[in-house]
């Protein structure tokens, strides 16, 4: 029994150096955020000290950890999660998919998508499935369809963005960062397979500015004489408690131009 208790003490002292590290934050940094003994936090760490279950949640709220690590987290240092994580689909989250729909529905003519952590698309309206589906092989749009790869794959819109390259770093360089806030390795797998596209480069960039973050546009050419134009934004249930909910994303399309405008009322509006 004590064998099993001070492996659990380790587990969760190694977790809370790993995301302390990731968030570029010293011992002395984190304890003045969090306002505990930098001791106290040292002793969490080496196993020496056992944290309360509401020190954990409070470490992990300072370091903006994700929650379903949180619920990791808690497990680690023998507690039981905090976080339920309710399938969509769920009765209980009607409300939710009714908002969802509302959402998308009042955006249109122009197009919005919902994505989960995978950017898989959960949601879509009409004019993004119209553009996101357009001339796209079939494999690409097997469930679960993948906005990222849909987007970069040669055999999905890549051909057609006009601006592959830039566009495909700029997405890159916030799925990167993704990755990096939420630790999951799958997602610099998704990064590292998507660098592998023709015309998407192999390598980082240095990092983009923020007015490059906001407004790269994304330029797809829908025919020999039409292109559409758009800058996009993302936005997440940022108190959502639920971990399906936390996970989810929107991403909006905006008109970069009065044409691209034009041509998306006239189809959609």
């Amino acid at each position: 029994m004590q064998v099993m208790s001070t492996l659990t003490v380790g587990a969760i002292g190694d977790l809370l150096r790993d995301w302390r590290q990731q968030r570029r934050l010293s011992q002395l940094d984190l304890a003045l955020e969090a306002e505990v003994s930098p001791r106290h936090l040292s002793f969490i760490e080496t196993g020496r000290s056992r944290p309360s279950r509401d020190l954990v949640l409070h470490l992990a709220e300072r370091l903006d950890v994700p929650l379903r690590e949180r619920n990791a987290l808690l497990l680690a240092a023998g507690y039981a999660p905090a976080y339920r994580e309710t399938q969509l689909e769920a009765e209980e989250m009607a409300p939710v998919r009714a908002a969802i729909d509302k959402i998308l529905a009042g955006h249109e003519p122009f197009p919005a998508i919902v994505v989960d952590r995978y950017w898989n698309v959960v949601s879509a309206n009409r004019p993004a499935l119209g553009i996101l589906t357009d001339g796209v092989a079939p494999e690409l749009l097997a469930s679960p369809v993948n906005a990222l790869r849909v987007s970069l794959h040669p055999g999905g819109l890549a051909p057609r963005i006009a601006n592959l390259a830039e566009y495909s770093e700029h997405v890159l360089h916030r799925l990167h960062r993704q990755a990096i806030m939420s630790g999951d390795p799958e997602l610099f797998v998704l990064e590292k397979e998507l660098r592998g596209y023709p015309g998407v480069a192999p390598e980082r960039a240095a990092p983009a500015t923020t007015a490059e973050l906001l407004f790269l546009p994304l330029v797809i050419r829908m025919t020999l004489e039409v292109r559409f134009s758009f800058f996009s934004t993302l936005a997440t249930f940022g108190t959502a408690i639920d971990i399906t909910l936390s996970e989810l994303a929107i991403e909006s399309f905006f008109p970069a131009d009065e044409a691209t405008a034009g041509a998306l009322r006239a189809a959609w509006g």
